[in-house]
């Protein structure tokens, strides 16, 4: 077993892998560069990414290669599943919360940018996407879970089926531990420890949370996780965390569940997943496949 670290897109990321030893560095050296090649494609925070050429072409048809197209299809699909509210166009809305300063938006804050967003009124085909003008788009949302499934490719590629990548808390686990599952800890919505361990044989994990970025007022949790129809926080459920056969798919889920609120498990029954959800004050539900 290798244990390799490294640090990407924002977070401390960890491959755990089982095998030959050669092999493993090999398949942790390949992981790695995959999931910093990911990151420079697809980071807001760098000019020369191809996340930012296609918004600074917003308002014209922009050329797009296959798996930017396969990526924003799949955004597509999410946005369609979801009654509209996983929306790749909805990041602008970090321009009215500051979750530093920890002040409210004002409604004069958030229409501007409300009237910005709309995944449905972008035109995507096989090579181009036409944005509306003022549009920008942001695959935070998928960005990370998509690279630990191409990390989890580059492993297998080199004959490593035994193991688990972590990318700053989006899991995909590569094999069982012979004929034993991983037990995963779900991390405690509220304090500094995990709030149960979940049995893992293969595949993705992910939690979309209300503790990563929030602040209090009031008495009241206002998180990141936004609708993007109102500008406003979801406040129904502290965590979810969703098993699905790829770590993209557990995290789309789990997000979307977020943003469904009250409706959040009728949904994620019909997907027949595992699934945890945990409500603010630590009650649970809990499917076992």
């Amino acid at each position: 077993m290798i244990d390799h670290s490294f640090t990407a897109m924002a977070s401390p990321c960890r491959l755990l892998l089982q095998g030959e030893p050669e092999a493993c560095q090999a398949a942790a050296q390949a992981a790695e560069a995959e999931v910093k090649r990911i990151e420079a494609k697809y980071s807001r925070y760098r000019d020369d990414s191809e996340l930012s050429r296609i918004n600074r072409l917003a308002g014209q048809i922009t050329d797009i290669d296959s798996e930017t197209q396969q990526l924003l299809h799949y955004a597509q699909v999410c946005w369609q599943q979801s009654d509209g509210l996983f929306d790749i166009s909805a990041g602008i809305l970090r321009q009215a919360w500051d979750f530093k300063t920890q002040r409210l938006p004002s409604q004069q804050q958030l229409q501007p940018l409300l009237q910005r967003i709309g995944w449905q009124r972008a035109e995507l085909n096989e090579h181009s996407l036409l944005m509306p003008t003022g549009m920008e788009i942001d695959l935070g949302g998928l960005g990370k879970e998509y690279a630990a499934d191409q990390a989890a490719l580059m492993c297998r590629q080199h004959g490593i089926d035994t193991g688990i990548i972590d990318l700053g808390g989006d899991l995909h686990i590569l094999g069982p531990r012979g004929q034993h599952p991983w037990q995963l800890g779900v991390r405690h919505p509220r304090e500094d420890k995990a709030f149960a361990q979940l049995p893992v044989y293969q595949g993705g994990m992910a939690s979309s949370g209300d503790y990563e970025r929030y602040f209090e007022r009031d008495g009241q949790r206002f998180c990141h996780l936004l609708n993007p129809h109102t500008g406003m926080p979801v406040s129904y459920w502290a965590s979810i965390t969703v098993l699905a056969p790829t770590c993209l798919l557990a995290g789309t889920l789990s997000t979307i569940a977020m943003l469904k609120q009250h409706q959040a498990l009728p949904w994620l029954k019909q997907q027949q997943l595992h699934f945890l959800a945990i409500r603010p004050d630590l009650s649970y539900e809990l499917r076992s496949c």
